[in-house]
């Protein structure tokens, strides 16, 4: 039950960013951005995905022959960062409320693990078609 004596907690009380607005706020929000590659970038996959990337991402512009073909080739490689970077997070957050095992905090890791493979399938399956295309014509 609430203490009279004491306010409430706000939104506002526990996060600073909601106090923010406009420019202002997506600057910060943009540092807290950076802040997440470079945590992100301790982590091994991410790591290894992330300069995967620097190299297919060029090369998609070369071997894409439109526009879409070269989104598509690097909407790919971007979304297997986008989903390691999802896992880490729920790793993370299941690590932060503790280290013993229980079924549950497996279960949350181990589907952020099938996404990453759910998209390093895509990604390969994606690439493997524009590879195809380009040699076998």
């Amino acid at each position: 039950m609430h203490n009279p004596e004491t306010p409430p907690a706000q939104a506002s009380d526990a996060n600073p960013q909601k106090n923010r607005a406009g420019l202002q706020r997506i600057w910060h929000a943009m540092l807290y951005s950076i802040a997440g590659l470079r945590a992100a970038w301790n982590e091994t996959a991410f790591r290894q995905e992330a300069i995967a990337a620097l190299v297919m991402l060029p090369l998609a512009a070369w071997l894409g022959r439109g526009w879409v073909e070269w989104a598509l080739l690097a909407g790919s490689v971007l979304l297997v960062l986008i989903v390691e970077l999802l896992n880490s997070s729920i790793e993370a957050a299941i690590d932060r409320i503790g280290l013993q095992w229980h079924p549950l905090s497996k279960s949350a890791k181990d589907m952020g693990s099938a996404a990453v493979l759910l998209s390093l399938l895509l990604c390969t399956a994606v690439w493997a078609g524009a590879l195809w295309q380009r040699w076998s014509t």
